[in-house]
């Protein structure tokens, strides 16, 4: 089992306007660097935020990424009239974290564009300050420009979506999934699923679950979508059904997607799972009893910080020059390393009878081990000091 140590940095801020919370913590750094991105969310805890950010640092490690995991939340409903000035002041309390080499972007409740605009000083680029030291706040921006939208994170997702079903010996097309989640990955996840063949046969969102056992016309749905990722009701074919929030997990489905919040999946539902393939598209979404209800099920489990590391895995990759702000060259390289990383995952579980999580767990932390040994903790000159706010 991968090594759990204890994160370099917690934070605890509280608003002095409203007096609500806000958390950030910095699990671990290799090379100065942290990334990892600021979520709103009401009821988001530092307990939350600690787990997310260690995961950040799996995900840099599943895929030899030089940086350490971190990650930010506030406690507040995105709708809240109060939102956007209380995202403004924690991004503002948190600006030394940023100086000392935490890099962040969107989230869960937080858009890029929302993030952008609340960022302090003349260059609201949207991610940390230091990181632009290797030139990479060009790069970045030309990168997203050309990269047409949040929804190429899900592309790059099914590229090792495809290795493993290969793997399996399954085959996309023509695979029932349920998407739970109507937001940037799971909407996304929703359209390139179909694309690929996929029979989207239920989607959930924050009010509800939508149904049709023939495929539901994601497009249409897509088109309706708010920028919450809410679903327009008027919007619903003829044959699609409306059902409570929780009814995703009864559908009958090969492919579970959960998108959206931490901990659905949980002991005391994992055993209502249908589905012989879940893929954890959103951070967290199963709990550790959970995922061993599953896995004792035979249900094949992809790890969050895998099925979804190919953006973050891109972005590090333009950080760094590693490749041009170009879309091909970059759906190359992610093709190529995520099926490279999926078959190392899933043949070193199949060997050592554990399941695909403690798998990855072990070849992340031993990755990053090994880059935090040849490149240091600290950048040169840098220092990471508590935040007083």
């Amino acid at each position: 089992m991968a090594t759990r140590s204890e994160p370099r940095l917690r934070v605890i801020w509280t608003d002095p306007v409203t007096g609500r919370r806000g958390y950030a913590v910095i699990d671990r750094m290799v090379n100065g660097l942290a990334g990892g991105g600021t979520r709103m969310r009401s009821g988001v805890t530092l307990d939350e935020v600690e787990r997310l950010a260690r995961t950040m640092s799996y995900k840099n490690g599943a895929f030899n990424l030089p940086g350490g995991g971190a990650k930010g939340g506030v406690d507040i409903d995105p709708h809240d009239p109060e939102a956007r000035a209380l995202l403004s002041r924690y991004v503002r309390a948190m600006t030394p974290l940023y100086r000392a080499g935490w890099g962040t972007a969107e989230d869960l409740g937080v858009t890029q564009e929302l993030l952008r605009r609340t960022w302090p000083g003349p260059d609201r680029a949207g991610h940390a300050r230091p990181l632009r030291r290797c030139g990479s706040g060009r790069r970045t921006r030309d990168a997203r420009a050309r990269d047409q939208g949040r929804g190429h994170r899900a592309r790059r997702l099914h590229r090792g979506l495809r290795g493993r079903a290969q793997y399996k010996g399954w085959d996309l097309n023509g695979m029932r999934a349920v998407i739970q989640g109507f937001g940037s990955m799971g909407g996304s996840s929703a359209r390139y699923l179909a694309r690929l063949g996929s029979k989207i046969v239920g989607v959930a969102d924050v009010n509800g679950t939508i149904t049709n056992p023939d495929g539901l016309d994601v497009e249409r749905l897509l088109a309706s979508r708010s920028s919450f990722g809410e679903i327009d009701r008027a919007a619903l074919g003829p044959n699609d059904r409306q059902g409570p929030r929780e009814s995703w997990l009864d559908i009958d489905a090969d492919m579970l997607v959960p998108a959206a919040v931490g901990d659905v999946l949980t002991g005391a539902n994992a055993d209502r799972v249908r589905a012989r393939m879940v893929v954890e598209a959103a951070n967290i979404p199963t709990t550790d009893e959970a995922q061993e209800r599953l896995v004792e099920r035979g249900v094949v489990v992809i790890p969050d910080y895998v099925a979804n590391g190919g953006a973050n895995a891109w972005w590090w990759w333009t950080l760094l020059g590693v490749i041009e702000a170009d879309a091909a060259q970059s759906f190359q390289m992610v093709s190529q390393v995520m099926r490279d990383t999926v078959k190392g995952m899933l043949e070193r579980a199949d060997r050592q009878g554990i399941s695909p999580r403690q798998a990855a767990d072990e070849l992340s932390m031993h990755n990053l081990d090994e880059l935090a040994a040849r490149l240091g903790e600290e950048a040169s000159g840098a220092s990471l000091e508590p935040v007083t706010t």
